[in-house]
């Protein structure tokens, strides 16, 4: 019996020799409530020819599908004891894990990236790797037993920061290199999720950034908050210690040949306008392990410290949240929050990081700011921005204390010219297709934006949207296409996906 992982896929064989293709989909039978009946194959196109022939081969193809099912469950398997081990035995350190890195996984791994990448050095994409997919993955598990395995450059691209004039480095691994980072990632990801603090948020498993803006609006909304440390490390994954990384990891492993993979991931070097850049710092912002190399350097560079040290030493109330490289410090009293700016720009320092000023700040913030600063004759208490949101002081219908989130408007500024870039890019396309296309871009910008509070904003970007689009269907030719009101027919002929709250931020994770 095939695993629900496997129905409704499309598999579909060149046969050597003969020129037929077999196209076979796998349907997942009727459930009953006792038990699962078999999934059915439907054979869509057979030659009549050479029937036995391909008859064998779609045996050959379900007998390989259930092996690497059977090898996925048990590379599960193992991954989940190895989370168990480390979560019950928090001094543990892990002396054999390279093993892990064989044909199952990395085959798996493979199948996992997803199609349509931007490609690196070597210029391999994924249906380029797949035309000789067995003798590749069992080459690439060969030099990864042999220590042999060294990856390659990453290229160097310089993508739009949205809301700036300047521009952020990105790394593009190539393709095996991708597959290796994967099986790590997921490796190091068993180890460490049980080691991270619940104030993490960044790149973790049934996380993200809205569990991140709950946890900081309810403990502002709930606990005795009256103080904000904004901070943001500048520059971060440029800047990441490679000796003090290789600490951090040295903590739980102690697999060597692990440990000197990771290391030559880090010390592989950037290729940029055909030049090689070695890399004595840094981990390529972009690539698949850096996640989780940055999210274990500073669980040990700052949220270990914060729980451990500062929040021992302070009298009041004091919380951390961060997402990534980004985290707000929320405090009861202003001269602990003062000491922990201090103390945190010390901390930083100490392994090879640093605060941008510009972004960094300490503000009176919570339920008493507006009346403590009223009293005082002060404005309004200032804001904030985290993860592409304001954060501000309101009430709610009920006059009670409420943190309110808006698109901060960079991000809202930097959206829109986004959008009217790629609209005005598009004029050559017909129409039907730009609707097409347009529609998930709506739906993904509302998905994230679209939160508690945020109506005004996202309700602002639907209409600005409208009249880009107005603007730039009416320059396809010398010729006005649309007026006003032809236009709200066309939109009603094709409509755009309508704003709307996607998610309440009131509720707990």
């Amino acid at each position: 019996m095939l695993h629900n992982e496997y129905q409704a896929t499309w598999e579909i064989l060149s046969f050597p020799g003969n020129g037929y293709a077999l196209q076979a989909i796998t349907k997942q039978g009727k459930q009953t409530r006792d038990r699962k009946s078999d999934n059915c194959v439907v054979l869509l196109r057979l030659g009549n020819a050479r029937r036995k022939k391909a008859v064998t081969w779609l045996r050959l193809l379900l007998r390989e599908t259930i092996a690497m099912h059977s090898n996925g469950l048990q590379l599960e398997t193992k991954l989940a004891m190895i989370a168990k081990v480390a979560k019950e035995k928090p001094k543990e350190k892990f002396t054999s894990l390279v093993h892990l890195l064989n044909v199952d996984m990395l085959m798996k791994c493979h199948h996992e990236l997803k199609r349509n990448k931007a490609y690196g050095i070597d210029k391999v994409t994924k249906d380029a790797y797949e035309e000789n997919l067995i003798e590749n993955i069992h080459t690439l598990q060969e030099s990864i037993k042999n220590m042999t395995y060294k990856p390659k450059p990453v290229q160097r691209v310089y993508i739009p920061k949205p809301g700036s004039s300047k521009k952020r480095p990105l790394g593009i691994s190539s393709y095996e290199d991708k597959i290796i980072q994967l099986a790590v990632s997921k490796i190091l990801t068993s180890i460490y999720e049980q080691d991270f603090l619940d104030c993490s948020y960044g790149f973790r498993p049934n996380r993200g950034c809205h569990d991140a803006l709950r946890d900081l609006t309810a403990t502002i909304i709930t606990k005795k908050v009256n103080w904000i440390v904004d901070a943001d490390i500048q520059s971060f994954f440029d800047h990441v210690d490679h000796q003090w990384m290789m600490k951090c990891l040295e903590v739980r492993i102690k697999d060597r040949n692990l440990l000197r993979l990771i290391v030559r991931m880090l010390k592989a070097g950037t290729m940029e306008e055909g030049k090689l850049i070695l890399a004595s710092q840094g981990t390529p912002q972009g690539s698949i392990v850096s996640t989780v190399l940055a999210n274990i350097y500073l669980h040990y560079v700052l949220d270990r410290w914060f729980e451990k040290f500062i929040k021992k030493h302070c009298q009041g109330y004091a919380h951390l949240v961060r997402y990534a490289d980004d985290y707000t410090c929320c405090f009861q009293y202003k001269a602990e929050a003062e000491d922990f700016f201090q103390r945190m720009v010390m901390r930083l320092r100490t392994f090879n990081l640093d605060i941008s000023s510009e972004k960094s700040k300490i503000i009176e913030f919570g339920r008493f700011a507006a009346h403590d600063r009223k009293r005082r004759g002060e404005n309004k208490p200032e804001t904030f921005d985290f993860l592409g949101f304001t954060l501000y002081c309101s009430k709610s219908k009920n006059d009670k204390f409420r943190v309110k989130c808006k698109t901060s408007r960079k991000k809202f500024k930097a959206s829109i010219y986004q959008m009217k870039q790629w609209i005005k890019s598009k004029r050559t396309t017909p129409v039907k297709q730009i609707m097409i296309e347009l529609k998930p871009k709506l739906i993904g910008y509302y998905r994230y934006y679209g939160i508690t509070d945020n109506t005004r904003i996202i309700v602002r970007y639907h209409c600005e949207i409208k009249r880009v689009l107005f603007k730039w269907l009416n320059r396809r030719s010398q010729r006005l296409s649309y007026n006003w009101s032809k236009f709200l027919l066309f939109l009603a002929a094709n409509p755009l996906p309508e704003p709307k709250i996607y998610v309440s931020i009131c509720k707990s994770r």
